[in-house]
Parts: C-alpha cells; structure tokens; sequence
C-alpha cells in the first residue's frame, strides 16, 4: 500500500514539474515573441527617425531631398523668386519668402528697383501641400519660426520691417521697424529676442518679441547679410559681406571681433551644440567664390575651408551635426560636407539659383 502511494505521488510530482516546465517554455517563448516584436517596433522607430529631408529655394520653387540618399524626391512649383524656406521647430510647417519675378536674383550685391508686396507661404511638411499663404511687405528675404512656434517673422527688405505672423491665425499681427535693408536673421532660443542683419547699413537690429519692438542697434561692420546666435544666447555672429569676414560680437559687452572668410560671404549657420559657425563665401555673379569657411568659436579660428561650388550661398547643418549643406547659386548645385573630415560626399542637381536651405 505504502509503495503504491509512493509511486502515485512520485508520478504527481513528476507531471506538476512537466506542467511548470511547459509554462515556462511558454513564458520564454511568449517573451521571445515579444522581444522580437519590440525589436522590430524599435527597428521601424529607428528607421523613421532616420527619415530625413532638405529643401531649397530656388528661382520657381522648392526642391525637397531625401537626406539619406541625397536624391531630389520632389519639386514644388511656384510662381517668383522663392529666396528663402524654413522648417519650423516642430517639423510639421514649411515656411517660404516668395518675391514677384522682376528680373535676375543677381545675389546681395544688387539692388532692387521696384517695390512690390511679397508672400510669405506655409505648406504641411508631410504633405508638402499649401495651408496658407500671407501677404507680407516688399521683396521679404528671410523667415524664421519662433521655437515656441507661435510666430514666424518675415523681413522685408525693402520696406524697412519685420512682419510679425500668428502661426494659428496665419496673420500679419504687426510690422516692426528696422534698420536699412533687413535680410537674414536667427531668433534666440527662448524665442523672445530676434537679431536681423541690415544689409544697407553696418547693423544688427535687436528685436524683441515680447514688446513687439526693436531695443537696440549694435554695430557690426560693413554690409551684414545674415546673424546666427549661439545655443546659450551670449554669442552674436554677422556675415560682413563688404569685408569678407564674420563678426562676433559678445552681447554682453558688445564687443566685436572679426574673423576673416572668403570672399562676399553670405549665409552663416552655427551648428547645434554652438562648437562651429559654418560661412557660405558666394562672391559675385562676375568673381564668383566657391567656399566654405570652417570656424570653431571657442577659439576664434578659421579650421577648415572647404571647397564646393560656385556661389555659395545657403547653409545649414543635420541636427546630430554630421553633415553640413551648401546651395551653389551660379551652379545650380547643393553641396553635402561630411563635418568630421571637412570633405565634400555628395554635389547634387536642383533648380534654377539656389539660395535659401533647410532641413528636417
């Protein structure tokens, strides 16, 4: 009797340890299962991220470029001069500065003979279609978006001002004065204060976003074309094209020191963690330039200068800071720079005079 009730509970052990070994296994399996689907959730994560575009205005349109493989993917048609495009912070707007075609883009050592109202234009960034489209002053040069996305300002370079637009409403709220010929810009981080080349004079309007009006004025040398500001907010830098250099200018005491570039240099980028300003040297139509100017801020440096083609013009750097993007005005081109080895991977086709660039 004894025996046979041993036996019977040794077979009751031995099936309960089946049983758990086999939920185990499901267990395991069951996690495996899940692990491979998070896995692959997170593969496709990491793809979308990855997922990345570039954009120039260009004499008739847009051109949007798949980042990865440095191949135009699309062209948005529009009627004029587009000088300039902008992704919003959020990377679901593109803004667009569109002049009435009145004769050549000759770069920013021409005038401009007639005053005609401009646009300002928004289209969905997924869709690339238009949402809105806004009236702004005479021949606008360049927009930026407040990094709290509730403005994007448009100047306008012929009439003296700053227009102010709701990015809800996408309405003028109001127009601030300048200096003469107001052109490229950068809005500080905080979005409160904006800080606009003048290009008819020798400075930088200071414009605050919480009054609505322009503070100051700091003198900065010849002909400024665009600004930059540094992640902290305590460095101002300005392309003199005039002087062939950039000004850098300590906005607490104001102090300017100037670092010399290659020749009539237009558009200035700071990339994302404030180490380097990059510096479009574009020249002119007749003595075109074909550089980029390398300078790390700390030390005040030119450490690179990097050859592209020729009128260069626009410029920005990817977010993580790896590749650096040049437009070429005179050869109808955009230049890819790899940032740790200052060499030029990739030269692309895109539309006619190629100024304005983003990129999301």
């Amino acid at each position: 009797m004894k025996k046979t009730i041993f036996i019977s509970l040794l077979l009751l052990f031995s099936i309960t340890l089946a049983a758990c070994g086999n939920t185990a296994n499901n267990v395991v399996e069951e996690k495996n299962t899940d692990t491979i689907k998070n896995n692959e959730s997170n593969q496709d994560g990491k793809e979308q991220e990855k997922a990345s575009f570039y954009y120039t205005a260009e004499n008739g349109g847009i051109t949007k470029i798949d980042a990865t493989t440095n191949k135009s993917v699309k062209s948005i048609e529009i009627e004029g001069s587009v000088h300039n495009v902008q992704l919003s912070p959020n990377g679901k707007l593109i803004g667009a500065t569109v002049a009435p075609e009145t004769g050549e883009h000759g770069g920013h050592d021409s005038g401009h003979e007639e005053k005609t109202a401009g646009l300002a234009l928004f289209y969905d960034a997924e869709t690339d279609e238009l949402i809105s489209q806004v009236e702004v002053g005479s021949h606008p040069a360049h927009i930026v978006f407040t990094e709290n996305m509730k403005y994007a300002l448009v100047t306008n370079n012929e009439d003296n001002h700053v227009s102010v637009i709701d990015v809800e409403t996408y309405k003028v709220i109001q127009n601030i004065s300048t200096g003469n010929g107001p052109h490229g810009f950068r809005v500080a981080v905080d979005s409160k204060t904006a800080y606009i080349a003048n290009m008819g004079e020798n400075t930088v309007s200071v414009i605050d976003l919480e009054s609505m009006k322009e503070t100051k004025k700091i003198v900065v040398g010849n002909n400024p074309v665009t600004s930059g500001i540094t992640p902290d907010g305590k460095t101002l830098v300005a392309t003199l094209n005039a002087e062939n250099s950039l000004a850098v200018i300590n906005l607490d005491s104001e102090k300017v020191e100037k670092i010399q570039v290659g020749e009539g240099p237009a558009q200035v980028y700071i990339q994302s963690d404030g180490k380097y300003a990059f510096v479009a040297n574009q020249g002119t139509p007749e003595n075109p330039s074909n550089s980029v100017s390398k300078i790390e801020l700390e030390t005040r440096k030119v450490v690179a200068t990097i050859e592209v083609g020729e009128g260069a013009h626009g410029i920005v750097t990817s977010e993580d800071n790896q590749f650096v993007y040049v437009t070429n005005m005179y050869d109808h081109t955009v230049s890819v720079i790899k940032n740790d080895d200052n060499q030029v991977i990739a030269t692309l086709e895109v539309g006619e005079e190629p100024n304005g660039i983003t990129i999301k």
